[in-house]
């Protein structure tokens, strides 16, 4: 039988955390999803002053590095390097911001942001991965 990690409470709490205090050490408002490994959220914060629709973009960029298995960021330069097909695909993140959380070489979840500029998502999201991986890795 296989086994796999999967994120907890303690876990998503610790990831959006440590995202938000990336976010509030820039000035950046942004919305954080934190999904399993399902595409499921688990998680949300949407801090102060950032648009509603944030909040959809977060999850949907949370749940399509969940089920992709990879950075959003390469969806996104698929498309923008011309492959216009993959617009089609059934996943409405395809936007940078979301990054797999791979734990023991498994995905164990997701963490999506959305708010300011792309490279400024990414940072947020790897920040609150950081937490996450740097604490297992301690154990």
């Amino acid at each position: 039988m296989k086994t796999k990690p999967v994120l907890g409470l303690t876990d998503v709490n610790l990831i959006l955390d440590a995202a938000q205090k990336e976010a509030d050490a820039n000035g950046w408002p942004v919305t954080i999803a934190v999904a399993d490994d399902g595409g499921h959220v688990l998680g949300l914060r949407r801090l102060d002053a950032t648009a509603p629709f944030t909040a959809h973009v977060a999850m949907e960029k949370a749940r399509s590095a969940a089920m992709g298995r990879k950075e959003t960021q390469i969806f996104e330069d698929m498309i923008n390097n011309g492959r216009n097909a993959f617009l089609s695909a059934p996943l409405q993140g395809l936007l940078a911001g979301g990054v797999p959380v791979i734990l023991d070489d498994q995905v164990a979840g997701s963490v999506g942001v959305s708010g300011v500029k792309p490279d400024q998502d990414v940072r947020i999201a790897k920040a609150g991965i950081e937490a996450i991986t740097s604490s297992v890795n301690r154990l």
